[in-house]
């Protein structure tokens, strides 16, 4: 889990991001044809999703691990 700096100062997590079932297809038709995607990439990707960079790099993230599992 993330570290608390302290009592006085409450944790502060991001939100779990819901995506779409329109941008999962987006997500996962990029991941097919690349599993790795570059800064350029995933700027215009989240440019167009309306998603934010590091919420691009952790699905890309998270679906690479997935794939491992199953493997």
């Amino acid at each position: 889990g993330a570290e608390c700096p302290g009592p006085e100062e409450p944790c502060r997590r991001r939100l779990r991001t819901a995506f779409s079932a329109e941008q999962i297809s987006t997500l996962e038709s990029s991941f097919q044809r690349q599993q790795y995607l570059g800064a350029a990439e995933r700027r215009q990707l989240a440019g167009r999703m309306r998603l934010s960079e590091v919420q691009i790099k952790t699905w890309f993230q998270n679906r690479r691990m997935k794939l491992k599992r199953q493997l």
